[in-house]
């Protein structure tokens, strides 16, 4: 099993959709290297870090499941929508996404200023200068411990 974190604005989707949509497709990714791992690496069952970016209280705010392996973003053939790339088409898709499950909603977020304290997550490429990707794998060691900081 893989882990990941996967960035979100809150006012674009959030973990509460998320919860009540129950199921949805992780699409508007538009970067080959966290497209790559869409496409490539993230499997059926993976579990993921919700993290709510760009808003108020910077973080981790749920947990999900990937339900559904990479496929192409329909998102990016439709000239309606924001993630529109008109270099995307069907017999030669871009850009990928995978589906993902609810699993849960922290009762607290974790804050970015928090994993920041903690000398354990140095290493995270979350916490490494100048990475900006909106989908990251997360170390088997920064999972748990991560999960741990949830109950405190």
């Amino acid at each position: 099993m893989n882990y990941w974190l996967m960035k979100s604005e809150p006012n674009c989707y959030s973990i509460d959709d998320l919860k009540q949509d129950k199921i949805e497709h992780w699409d508007g990714v538009r970067n080959y290297q966290a497209r790559n791992m869409l496409r490539d690496q993230m499997k059926k069952g993976d579990l993921a870090f919700f993290y709510h970016s760009n808003c108020k209280e910077i973080g981790i705010v749920g947990i999900m499941k990937i339900v559904k392996e990479g496929y192409p973003d329909v998102t990016a053939r439709d000239p309606e929508n924001d993630h529109y790339d008109p270099k995307s088409t069907e017999n030669n898709p871009r850009w990928f996404m995978v589906d993902v499950g609810f699993v849960e909603k922290l009762k607290k977020v974790i804050t970015l200023n928090s994993l920041k304290q903690q000398p354990v997550l140095a290493e995270m490429p979350l916490l490494q200068k100048g990475n900006r990707l909106s989908v990251m794998p997360v170390s088997k060691t920064h999972w748990h411990y991560i999960i741990n900081l949830r109950e405190h």
